[in-house]
């Protein structure tokens, strides 16, 4: 057994220290080896076009030079991983964003580069890097959050001007509609899609992975509380999930739904949303939005059942498992 130390206050002072003192290596290092690899990719590509024939040379160039630095420095020189650095000088070099980057707070990692040269448009790929430095995204929750498609979500709502601003500041949340995403794509609750599960149940695993949930929300969000009981005229309610955004300064009440929206759904969650306006929310704080997130729903119902100048109420659809690429395309063109 480990002993307790006996000063807690001065042991907790050197354990933040060591951690914050190892961040540090591990963000220097990150920062050290991003901008050797951007150098070296420069290095190949100017004396590429040196050559002759540029294709026919590039290719017996890497070979040599990945022989030559394997035998000096061992692995991570493979052609593959110099034509990575040659593709990275390529990419980057355009805009300088890892020089630029190299002296923010957070510094992508070589492994979240290779992730973001995969993604063929220029513009998807700027908002993936983005967000992962502002969010301090690890490597699989950038994969994660490509995989379900966040940028064509977010875009689909957009107009064109709007869409070109996420490649150059990334997601802004400025009003309700910019926190709200349709479909939510809940896949890491491990729920099938069609197995027999309760609106508790699906409660249930969100609470349990709230930190994932909460990634899925997107920005500014805080988890407030569950089963929210509200009560007036004897009649007790109960609000599935209820979030907070300090970016919008607003309550954000979440409803879970089964199966096919009801107009009736839709009313009980603006009698919510008019509840909190009028008795929780504070003079400073805005509107309380409202989300019902269900498995299915008619457009024409949340239509007609929400007034014409609705900004506080949404519908979306949540999927419990990550479709695939021609599915997804199919469920957001719907």
């Amino acid at each position: 057994m480990i002993n307790k130390p006996k000063n807690t206050k001065l042991y907790s002072q050197i354990v933040e220290l060591l951690q914050s003192a190892r961040n540090q290596v591990v963000q220097t290092v990150n920062k050290t080896m991003v901008l050797t690899y951007f150098e070296i990719g420069r290095i190949i590509v100017e004396e590429e076009q040196g050559g002759k024939e540029r294709a026919e040379y590039g290719k017996h160039l890497l070979k040599d030079l990945s022989k030559q630095l394997t035998k000096v420095f061992g692995r991570g020189f493979s052609v593959d991983n110099l034509e990575n650095m040659r593709k990275f000088f390529l990419e980057y070099s355009k805009s300088e964003t890892v020089i630029r980057k190299s002296s923010e707070k957070f510094s992508l990692s070589w492994t979240h580069y290779l992730k973001l040269m995969r993604i063929d448009d220029e513009n998807e790929r700027k908002f993936y890097e983005i967000e992962a430095i502002n969010n301090n995204w690890s490597v699989r929750e950038l994969q994660r959050q490509y995989d379900a498609a966040l940028y064509t979500r977010l875009a689909l709502s957009r107009n064109k001007d709007e869409i070109m601003q996420l490649s150059v500041k990334g997601h802004i949340v400025e009003k309700p509609a910019d926190v709200v995403k349709d479909p939510y794509v809940l896949e890491f609750l491990g729920l099938q899609e069609k197995a027999a599960y309760s609106e508790s149940d699906l409660e249930h695993e969100i609470i349990d992975k709230l930190e994932h949930f909460l990634l899925e929300l997107g920005k500014g969000f805080t988890f407030v509380a569950r089963q929210k009981r509200i009560s007036f005229d004897d009649k007790h309610f109960r609000i599935d999930l209820v979030f907070y955004n300090r970016l919008l300064k607003s309550f954000v009440l979440i409803d879970l739904k089964i199966g096919e929206l009801k107009h009736q759904d839709i009313g009980q969650m603006q009698m919510y949303v008019n509840y909190y306006d009028r008795e929780i929310r504070l003079e400073d704080e805005n509107k309380t939005i409202g989300i019902i997130l269900c498995q299915n729903k008619s457009e024409a119902v949340v239509e007609y059942t929400l007034p014409e100048d609705n900004k506080q109420i949404f519908a979306s659809k949540y999927k419990t498992v990550l479709p695939s690429k021609k599915k997804l395309k199919e469920l957001l063109k719907e």
